[in-house]
């Protein structure tokens, strides 16, 4: 699915996908084409593309990480992993990401650089 997703070759690109969006969120994908799980990962950035459309833009870069952007900055997610900075796994469910890219939007817009993710995806409950 990656073939209908834009792409960026190079560290330029992905500064000028970040500096030149005023009002939507910036989601990259980094990883190679080929692998699995960012295969599972375009699958589902495809599949929700034109839900996020009006708050959410995304380019695909470098194994298997999503990062989120908005205005020039970095916006942190706290998903209970301990790495607020990036998902680096794949998300299956469209509405869990749709709903995790829409957190920081909102987050985003009031200025917050670090939000809270709708879901807990901690290992705490689950042994």
């Amino acid at each position: 699915m990656s073939y209908f997703l834009p792409h960026l070759t190079n560290g330029w690109q992905v500064d000028q996908a970040i500096l030149s969006e005023e009002d939507r969120v910036v989601v990259i994908r980094f990883g190679h084409d080929w692998d699995p799980t960012c295969m599972k990962m375009d699958e589902t950035l495809y599949g929700i593309a034109e839900k996020v459309k009006n708050f959410a833009m995304y380019e695909l870069y470098d194994p298997c990480t999503i990062m989120f952007f908005f205005r020039n900055k970095h916006i942190m997610i706290d998903l209970g992993t301990g790495n607020n900075n990036k998902i680096n796994w794949a998300l299956e469910d469209k509405q869990e990401l749709i709903d995790i890219i829409e957190t920081v939007y909102r987050g985003a817009r009031k200025g917050r650089g670090l939000v809270v993710s709708p879901k807990d995806y901690s290992t705490k409950y689950k042994y």
